[in-house]
């Protein structure tokens, strides 16, 4: 009878951790690489918020600051929308030299989690996207 029962436990166990690997695979499957990175920047000297679009490993200027994207990822319209994006940010100081304020993970749904707090400029990710009405960088 005790035998029965630890072997039982142990099919009721594998059969949990295939459900769990299964749900894992599928979470995995659905993430989508995406191409552009949306942000929004808060410039908090004329208090304007502008919107730009980044491509993946491409560098934009907002401000003092440079914005280079390596990664950007959604889910496909079967899941929760969760977007993040590997981001890093430099400053150009007054002296013309670059200095790195941020390399982390950003995430959409979340904004100030990760979000650039700098005295001048605030910038967080918004969204990523397959395709955007900025040119493709020259020579890509």
């Amino acid at each position: 009878m005790l035998n029965l029962r630890v072997r039982h436990r142990l099919v009721s166990a594998a059969a949990l951790a295939l459900v769990w690997v299964a749900g894992v695979s599928e979470a995995q499957a659905a993430r989508i690489a995406n191409p552009v990175a949306v942000f929004s920047g808060l410039d908090k000297i004329t208090g304007r918020i502008t919107e730009f679009d980044v491509y993946v490993n491409e560098t934009v200027q907002f401000g003092a600051l440079q914005v280079t994207p390596k990664a950007c990822y959604s889910r496909d319209s079967s899941e929760a929308q969760h977007v993040d994006a590997f981001v890093q940010i430099d400053e150009i100081t007054l002296d013309r030299k670059i200095r790195r304020i941020f390399s982390g993970w950003m995430f959409a749904d979340s904004p100030a989690l990760n979000a650039v707090e700098h005295p001048i400029y605030d910038v967080w990710l918004k969204d990523c996207k397959q395709n955007s009405d900025v040119p493709k960088p020259s020579g890509k």
